[in-house]
């Protein structure tokens, strides 16, 4: 059952490793530094059950601490039937896990299923948020600078449709 009094955000990706704790990280952050974090849960998933119980990718929580951002605590699990019911928001960061969620969802409307970078007007910009597991360490830069900046328009849209009322 959703908390009435906090928006939830669940962040995903395909084995919660890597782009979905780096996201949860970056938006935790940006709703502590907005002081709004008594108003938010937060968390993230994989679609996959690949890694359930480990620590994000050593990569993402170096390059993660370098900008402020903490991992450490978050473990990887796989997305369930009770998240749809729970969060208000699931933030996919990719089409394939957009894909998954909205598959196998069931007939649970309750969440905002969405991209994390969602289309705005007439972009040509790509919406995936790519995945640097197989890449070398500049992917991982990569993905904080696409997030930081994807992060807080999700913030400022949660703050305009869900916490102005």
């Amino acid at each position: 059952m959703k908390n009435k009094d906090k928006v939830s955000v669940l962040f995903v990706c395909l084995g919660n490793i890597c782009r979905s704790p780096t996201a949860e990280a970056v938006f935790r952050k940006k709703v502590v530094d907005a002081k709004l974090n008594d108003r938010f849960f937060i968390d993230s998933a994989g679609t996959a059950g690949y890694h359930i119980g480990a620590s994000p990718d050593a990569r993402a929580i170096d390059k993660g601490n370098l900008r402020g951002y903490d991992l450490t605590s978050i473990r990887a699990r796989k997305v369930s039937m009770d998240d749809y019911l729970e969060f208000d928001y699931i933030i996919a960061m990719d089409n394939q896990n957009l894909a998954y969620l909205n598959a196998h969802k069931a007939n649970i409307d309750s969440a905002i299923i969405q991209l994390m970078r969602q289309p705005s007007g007439a972009t040509t910009e790509k919406l995936d948020v790519p995945d640097p597991y197989y890449g070398g360490e500049q992917g991982f830069d990569e993905v904080l600078d696409i997030l930081e900046k994807a992060a807080q328009h999700l913030l400022n849209d949660i703050q305009l449709n869900d916490l102005a009322h």
